[in-house]
């Protein structure tokens, strides 16, 4: 390599490969709490300073879309995609929805008979 060049790693099965920090600046946390499901919408502009990252997961989640899912489309990890997210939560340029559920996941009666279905499958 010369001076200037930049190197690049590539995985022939899963393409370039970058370091999650540098997504992230370093960060390994998100500023807020979401999981593999928490639905997320863009519901804002995107702010100036961001990376391309950051624009390319607003424009996943023009309809509410899980955490999980935003981290198959932008071929990135879990961890980072979440770090993405918050940074956007953080500029009112994306929000969490939460998700409604067809039935109480306490209920009693219908944790039996999942569990009865379960067994006998």
């Amino acid at each position: 390599m010369t001076g200037g060049e930049e190197e690049v790693w590539i995985d022939e099965g899963a393409g370039p490969l970058v370091r999650p920090y540098t997504v992230t600046d370093g960060r390994t946390r998100p500023s807020v709490e979401l999981d593999l499901l928490s639905l997320v919408v863009a519901d804002g502009a995107l702010p100036p300073a961001l990376d391309p990252e950051h624009a390319e997961a607003m424009r996943l989640c023009r309809t509410p879309t899980s955490v999980a899912e935003v981290a198959a489309h932008l071929r990135l990890p879990v961890a980072v995609t979440k770090i993405l997210i918050a940074d956007l939560m953080d500029h009112r340029a994306m929000s969490r929805q939460l998700a409604h559920t067809a039935a109480d996941p306490n209920d009693r009666a219908l944790l039996e008979k999942l569990l009865d279905g379960l067994q006998r499958a």
